[in-house]
């Protein structure tokens, strides 16, 4: 088509591109994937999954889901790529990006559209990883999917920050998954054959992705952090921003610098290996405690902490070290009265910092969340195969 073009533009008005131009025009038609947008007939619009479409227009028209009608979310698919309609039969069908997105299992039809996820003991490969999973889904979910293998394969180690007690991620969950996102919007798909690859080792990370940065974006340029924003698949880079909150401004790279950084690690490291676009995440080893706390995850603001009296802010160490507390234990121990010790515990549970428990004379009061917390930790140990996962909590 270009070719034609320049011929045109050369008999007709003896108009040609400059090396430059011819450059830039091959690097853009590089860039640009015309896999998302194919008009397939394999998958009708009734056979999508509804509920990840509605979550895509409730945050990328910012309504709520319940608000949103079949109609709207036929439209809103059609308008954003995803599906289109077929005049001699009257069906919708998903694109290929609608099918990438939306289909229940996209591997049926794209065999490369899966994650597989596999987590070693060791600081390399075996053939007996201690968990495993092929991660077949709509992009958007397998990608939750994908992060939450990680976390029941890495550390999570407690920690005392303040008047906090902090259940810390042995990597920056935010970063973790830009990189996934990354490796979904951004892939070569016209390579059917490999899939993307998640590997947890025991000392590091590493997302890889089918194929190379598309021109003119190469590995030096995004290791100094100087390019400009190039998607080979923009519809899909756009819409999976909108599920996973990551910006399309071409940053993420620098993002994911920044978030290791403030999570008390080393920068990510990019490079390629057969084919193959790599992220290694480099973990804290044995040195867990070069670990940092996100603010985030903390119950105890700055702010929060200022409203509380020295008294208050000595019952919180306690909670937060596990304790749980009885009016009658901190009249004796601070030399207060009754009534005192009962407006202190209610400013604890009026900040959300503490909750009642039992009734009468059993009354105590615990750190809040404790309860949860520790039920979460249960049903994570029951609902591990044996000889699997096996995570460090």
């Amino acid at each position: 088509m270009r070719a034609a073009l320049v011929k045109l533009f050369l008999d007709r008005f003896g108009i040609a591109p400059t090396s430059d131009e011819n450059e830039i025009a091959r690097q853009t038609i590089e860039a640009t994937s015309p896999f998302e947008s194919r008009s397939l007939d394999r998958i009708r619009w009734q056979d999508l999954d509804h509920d990840v479409v509605r979550r895509l227009l409730a945050a990328a028209e910012g309504r709520e889901g319940a608000d949103i009608s079949e109609e709207d979310l036929l439209a809103g698919a059609a308008l954003r790529g995803l599906v289109w309609h077929e005049p001699a039969s009257g069906e919708h069908y998903a694109t290929a990006a609608g099918i990438v997105l939306l289909a229940k299992d996209p591997s049926a039809v794209f065999p490369q559209c899966r994650i597989l996820a596999d987590a070693y003991r060791g600081a390399g490969p075996d053939g007996d990883p201690r968990d495993h999973e092929d991660v077949r889904a709509p992009m958007p979910l397998a990608i939750d999917r994908a992060i939450a293998f990680i976390d029941r394969n890495t550390r999570h180690p407690m920690r005392i920050v303040g008047l906090n007690r902090v259940r810390l991620d042995e990597y920056p969950v935010d970063g973790l998954r830009e990189a996934l996102v990354n490796a979904v919007a951004h892939r070569q798909y016209e390579d059917a054959g490999r899939k993307i690859l998640l590997e947890v080792f025991a000392d590091r990370v590493v997302v890889s992705s089918p194929g190379l940065p598309p021109a003119p974006i190469t590995l030096a340029n995004l290791r100094k952090g100087k390019y400009r924003p190039c998607s080979r698949n923009p519809v899909l880079a756009q819409c999976l921003s909108y599920f996973h909150r990551i910006e399309e401004r071409g940053s993420g790279f620098r993002r994911m610098t920044d978030q290791m950084l403030d999570h008390g690690l080393d920068r990510p490291l990019i490079g390629t290996d057969t084919g193959y676009f790599q992220v290694t995440f480099p973990g804290p080893g044995e040195d867990i405690d070069r670990l940092r706390a996100p603010e985030s995850r903390l119950l105890v603001t700055p702010a929060v902490e200022a409203q509380l009296s020295e008294r208050q802010r000595r019952m919180m160490l306690q909670l937060v070290e596990g304790e749980e507390l009885t009016s009658r234990q901190c009249e004796a121990e601070f030399g207060v009265t009754r009534t005192i010790t009962s407006s202190d515990f209610g400013k604890l549970v009026e900040l959300g910092l503490a909750e009642r428990v039992g009734a009468g004379r059993s009354t105590r009061y615990r750190l809040k969340g404790t309860a949860e917390s520790s039920t979460n930790r249960q049903v994570d140990r029951r609902n591990r195969k044996p000889g699997k996962g096996g995570g460090a909590v």
